[in-house]
């Protein structure tokens, strides 16, 4: 597999700072991930998915985190979309899911209104944060159901790319290769039979349309976090070495500062990963035998989550300030794999909020 394939890795960071600028990812790149069907990681076999246990998906989403943030967070959200395979009516799946390009992009928001007609629906919306809206080859988003003199009801529908409208608005400090746009849809109908809902009885009999929706964002994530600490950490070890000659002579208090909290900061994220781990491989196991998740699986899942997370956030915070000028230059790895680490760690499921 190209992800670890020292080449390809070489490649690709070469490829960062292009991709970051064009806001997309580089057209080699996106080949190599259908290749390997790296969004296909939680699609059945049945649709030439290759349905993964959920621990060896979330060491391929930190490996691809780590060779590059934006690949990391795009594989991380695209295999997600493998998820409705299983709930999206079997006929529209099969054409939805099948083909080798095959990645939906959307988003989870209520934001858009739909009207029962005749054989399905007519929608309008606008929902943010679409990661990878440029390449899909469909979308997905929820939309409140309006029916006369009776409560809202919330559905989720499947578009095609003619009924969207990719509104190029992501801007953010991070993670901009994404491509992670508004969509809106105008006045589109769309056919019952490309509705669903997701929390309805999975067809198939894979644990992984069973595992609860919030516990497996937060895993996805906190393992993509883990890859893009890692990566920072290493351009900080590179640097160090880099600098040790001048600073041992010129400046040796700066440089055992800098020594001193990198190996902290290094070990902090080294334990906290064996814990994320551990912990997801046992609750998986677990799950995979019983088809539960008992609460306080759950939460012992929320709290290692979101305890890498914010290790992986912290220790990159500590040790800026001992980098220098050199991190400000928004095109050196420094500062791009920092901003892309803020990016991912800035998501909702990754904050623990009290109850």
């Amino acid at each position: 597999m190209f992800l670890y394939d020292n080449e390809a890795i070489r490649r690709i960071r070469e490829l960062s700072p292009k991709m970051e600028a064009a806001g997309r990812i580089d057209d080699w790149l996106l080949e190599q991930v259908y290749d390997e069907r790296l969004f296909k990681l939680f699609v059945p076999n049945e649709y030439n998915g290759r349905m993964t246990p959920l621990p060896e998906a979330l060491k391929l989403f930190e490996r691809a985190a780590w060779a590059d943030g934006a690949l990391g967070w795009l594989v991380t959200i695209g295999s997600g979309g493998g998820f409705f395979a299983a709930t999206i009516p079997e006929r529209e799946a099969r054409a939805l899911f099948s083909g080798r390009e095959a990645v939906l992009a959307g988003s989870g928001l209520p934001t858009g209104k739909a009207i029962p007609v005749e054989g399905g629906y007519r929608v309008n919306g606008r929902w943010q944060f679409c990661s990878g809206s440029t390449f899909a080859s469909f979308f997905t988003a929820n939309c409140l159901i309006e029916r006369e003199g009776q409560p809202d009801e919330m559905r989720s529908f499947a578009f095609r790319p003619e009924q969207v409208e990719i509104i190029r608005d992501w801007n953010s400090f991070g993670l901009r290769a994404t491509a992670s746009h508004s969509i809106s849809v105008a006045d589109a109908f769309v056919p019952a039979e490309m509705t669903f809902d997701i929390v309805s009885e999975p067809r198939f009999e894979d644990a992984i349309y069973r595992y609860p929706f919030l516990p497996f964002a937060q895993v996805s994530f906190a393992s993509a976090s883990l890859g893009m600490s890692r990566h920072f950490l290493e351009e900080c070890r590179l640097f160090l070495e880099q600098k040790s000659g001048i600073w041992r002579e010129k400046n040796p208090a700066r440089l055992k500062a800098l020594e001193d909290c990198l190996g902290e900061q290094e070990r902090r994220r080294e334990e906290a990963s064996e814990a994320f781990y551990r912990t997801v491989e046992a609750t998986w196991a677990e799950f995979e035998a019983s088809r539960e998740l008992p609460e306080e699986s759950w939460k012992e899942i929320s709290r290692v989550s979101q305890e890498a997370a914010a290790i992986a956030r912290a220790g990159s915070e500590a040790i800026f300030p001992l980098l220098g000028m050199t991190a400000l230059q928004h095109d050196h790895p420094l500062n791009r794999t920092w901003r892309d680490l803020h990016t991912v760690t800035q998501h909702s499921v990754l904050l623990p909020l009290p109850e």
